[in-house]
C-alpha cells in the first residue's frame, strides 16, 4: 500500500529515505532559488500584466506542490518568462474587466486540469510530436516580444492602456514617443543590466537580479527619485496567498479556454524538456506521465491561491541542481522561503524600482533567444523542414495578436512538415554486374537508362497510407525497364493496406507487360500481411522468398531464381550476360566487398 502510495507520492519514498547529510545540502540549494526566485516571479508577473504579488504567490503555491507529486527530484516549477506571455495575450483583451482576475485564477484551473488529464490518460509519449524547433523558434519569438514590451517600462514613457495593446504596438509608440524618456528611471533601469552582466562574469551563482534591484533602491532612497518620475513597484500585501474559490461559468470557460490549451501544452513542453536535460546528468529516471499529474495539480492547487498559470523553471532548476540539492526538499525549501519573505519583508517590496524589474526582463527576453540552437537549425538548411518550422513559428509569434495561435500554427506545420518528408519512399535500384572471381556485386544506379535483364527494387522505412502514392508511382515507372523484378522488402519495417494496394498494381502490371517479379525478404510478419490482403495470388509461389538467418540467404536464393527464369527463356540460345553472371552466386555481394555464400543471404 505504501509503495503505491508513494508512487503517486513521490515526497513519502523522499521522507522514508532522507539522511541527515542531505539537510545542509538541500537547504542551501533551496534558499538560493528563493533569492533567484523573488525577482524572477515579481517580474513574470509584470509579463503577464498582473499585480507582482500574484508572481510571489505563485512562486509559492507552484513550486510545493510540484516538488511533491512530481517526477524529477531537481525540478523548481513556478513563474516562468514563456507562459507569463501566453497569460498576457490570452489574458490581453480581458484585463480592463472587472472579473479579470476571475477569469485568470479560472484559466490556471483549466490549464491544470488539462495537464491532469493528459497525464491520466498518459500521453506522456506524445509531448515528442511537439516539434523541438518550434519551441526554439516559439521562444527566440518570446524572447524579442519580452524585450520590446519592456522598452515603455525601461525609459519610464506612460501608454494609456497598455495591457491592452499589442507588442509591436507598444514598440511603435515608444519608438515615436522617446522624447517622453525619464532618464533617471532609464539610468536605474542600465544600471541592473549592467549589474547583472557583471555578476555573470565574477560567478555565475552570485543572484544578479537581486543584486541588480537592491543597490538601484539605495539611489531611490538617497536621491528622492520618486519624485523625479521614476515608476516604484508599490505596496505588496505582507500576507500568505490567500484562498479564494475559483469562479467557473460555460461562458468564462469558453473565452479563455483556447489559451488554456496552448499554455498546459507549452508548460509540459518546458518541464520535461527540462527535467530530461537535468537527469540526464543526474542520472535520475523521469515518469513523464507523473510530471503531467504534477504539474497539473500545482496549477490547479494554485488556481485556489490567486496564482496564474506556472511551469517547470530551467533557471532556478538548473540553480537548484548545481547548488547541491539531494532530493524534491529543496524545491519545497524554496517555496517555504519566498513565503517567509513575503510575511516579514513585504513593506520593503514597494521601493522596488519598475525600470529595474525592466532591466531583468529585457535580459530575461535575450536569454530566451537560444542562440547556437538557432545557427545549429539553419546549418541543416534553409528550407529544411526544421528550419522552415523554427522561422514560421518565430515571426507568428511577434506577429500574430494572440500567442496561443503562434503556438498551433507552429505544431500544425511541423506535422504538415514531418508528413511531407515521410510520404516519399526511399527506393534503390541495384543492377547486379561481375566483380573479379567470378563474383557477383550489386551496383547502384539513380535510374535505369534502358531495359536491363535483373533489376532489384530495394524498399525501406515505413509504408503507409501517406506514401502509397509516391510508392506506386515511383514502381510504375519502373514496368518496363527490366525482364526481371526482384523486389527486396527485407528494410521495409511496417506496411499498411494502403501500400499493399499498390504493390498489387505493381505485381498485375508487371505480369501483363510479360515480366517476372521475385519477392525477397520477407520478413514473417509482413508475410501474413500479404495472405490477408490475397496478394500472394499475384505472385508465383516459387518466386517467393521469406526472410532467413543467414545473411543474404533470401537474395541469393532470388538470383538464382532470376537465372533459372532466365535460361528457360533462352532455352538453347546464347545466353546474356547477365545470365552469365547469375549463374555464379556463390560470393554474392550486397555492397562493393564479397561474401562467401555459407555467410551471404538475402
Amino acid at each position: 500500500m505504501n509503495s503505491t502510495l508513494s508512487k503517486y507520492i513521490p515526497l513519502i519514498e523522499t521522507i522514508g529515505t532522507y539522511k541527515k547529510e542531505y539537510i545542509s545540502k538541500d537547504l542551501i540549494a533551496g534558499l538560493t532559488v528563493a533569492v533567484v526566485a523573488i525577482p524572477q516571479s515579481m517580474a513574470y508577473a509584470l509579463i503577464a500584466g498582473v499585480n507582482p504579488v500574484y508572481g510571489l504567490y505563485t512562486a509559492i503555491v507552484s513550486t510545493i506542490i510540484a516538488s511533491i507529486f512530481g517526477s524529477s527530484k531537481h525540478l523548481v516549477a513556478g513563474p516562468t518568462n514563456a507562459i507569463a506571455l501566453l497569460v498576457a495575450g490570452s489574458m490581453r483583451n480581458y484585463m480592463g474587466l472587472d472579473n479579470a482576475y476571475q477569469l485568470l485564477f479560472l484559466m490556471t484551473f483549466i490549464v491544470g486540469a488539462l495537464q491532469i488529464l493528459f497525464g491520466v490518460i498518459k500521453l506522456g509519449k506524445v509531448i515528442n510530436f511537439v516539434s523541438h524547433t518550434v519551441i526554439v523558434g516559439f521562444s527566440a519569438g518570446a524572447g524579442v516580444l519580452i524585450a520590446l514590451g519592456q522598452l515603455n517600462t525601461i525609459m519610464s514613457i506612460p501608454i494609456k492602456n497598455s495591457a491592452q495593446m499589442p507588442t509591436t504596438l507598444k514598440f511603435y509608440y515608444v519608438i515615436t514617443h522617446l522624447s517622453q524618456t525619464n532618464l533617471y528611471a532609464l539610468g536605474l533601469g542600465l544600471m541592473t543590466i549592467a549589474i547583472i552582466l557583471i555578476c555573470k562574469r565574477i560567478n555565475k551563482n552570485l543572484p544578479g537580479a537581486l543584486i541588480g534591484i537592491v543597490i538601484p533602491i539605495i539611489f531611490i532612497i538617497i536621491f528622492a527619485l520618486e519624485q523625479k518620475g521614476v515608476k516604484l513597484t508599490g505596496n505588496i500585501p505582507s500576507s500568505l496567498p490567500p484562498f479564494k474559490m475559483v469562479q467557473f461559468s460555460m461562458g468564462s470557460i469558453r473565452e479563455v479556454f483556447s489559451g488554456a490549451i496552448a499554455i498546459s501544452i507549452i508548460g509540459l513542453v518546458e518541464a520535461i524538456s527540462i527535467s530530461k536535460t537535468i537527469a540526464s546528468t543526474s542520472r535520475q529516471k523521469i515518469n513523464a506521465n507523473q510530471e503531467f499529474i504534477a504539474q497539473g495539480l500545482a496549477n490547479v492547487g494554485a488556481s485556489f491561491f490567486q496564482c496564474f498559470p506556472g511551469s517547470g523553471s530551467f533557471t532556478r532548476s538548473a540553480i537548484n541542481y548545481h547548488n547541491g540539492a539531494v532530493t524534491r526538499l529543496a524545491g519545497i525549501l524554496s517555496g517555504v522561503v519566498v513565503a517567509l519573505v513575503l510575511v516579514f519583508f513585504a513593506p520593503f517590496a514597494k521601493y522596488i524600482p519598475s525600470p529595474c524589474l525592466a532591466g531583468v526582463l529585457i535580459l530575461t527576453g535575450y536569454g530566451l533567444m537560444d542562440k547556437k540552437e538557432i545557427k545549429k537549425v539553419l546549418k541543416v538548411g534553409k528550407l529544411k523542414s526544421d528550419s522552415i518550422a523554427m522561422c514560421v513559428t518565430f515571426f507568428a509569434t511577434i506577429l500574430m495578436p494572440d500567442l496561443d495561435y503562434a503556438i498551433y500554427t507552429g505544431i500544425a506545420l511541423s506535422i504538415v512538415l514531418y508528413l511531407r518528408d515521410t510520404n516519399r519512399v526511399p527506393v534503390k535500384l541495384f543492377i547486379p554486374s561481375q566483380g573479379k572471381d567470378s563474383q557477383i556485386i550489386e551496383q547502384e544506379i539513380e535510374f535505369v537508362k534502358g531495359k536491363v535483364d535483373v533489376l532489384i527494387i530495394q524498399l525501406e522505412g515505413n509504408l503507409y497510407f501517406g506514401s502509397a502514392y509516391d510508392l506506386e508511382e515511383k514502381l510504375d515507372s519502373l514496368v518496363n525497364k527490366a525482364k526481371v523484378f526482384i523486389l527486396r522488402m527485407k528494410y521495409v519495417s511496417t506496411i499498411d493496406l494502403t501500400s499493399l494496394d499498390a504493390l498489387k498494381i505493381f505485381f498485375r502490371t508487371v505480369r501483363e507487360a510479360g515480366g517476372i517479379l521475385i519477392v525477397s525478404g520477407v520478413r514473417s510478419d509482413l508475410s501474413s500481411m500479404l495472405k490477408a490482403s490475397n496478394l500472394v495470388s499475384d505472385i508465383d509461389v516459387n518466386n517467393l522468398f521469406m526472410s532467413e538467418n543467414d545473411i543474404f540467404a533470401s537474395s541469393t536464393n532470388a538470383l538464382e531464381r532470376a537465372r533459372a527464369v532466365l535460361n528457360s527463356e533462352k532455352d538453347n540460345k546464347k545466353k546474356s550476360m547477365a545470365s552469365n553472371l547469375l549463374e555464379s552466386v556463390s560470393n554474392f555481394n550486397g555492397g562493393t566487398h564479397s561474401l562467401n555464400k555459407s555467410t551471404s543471404s538475402f
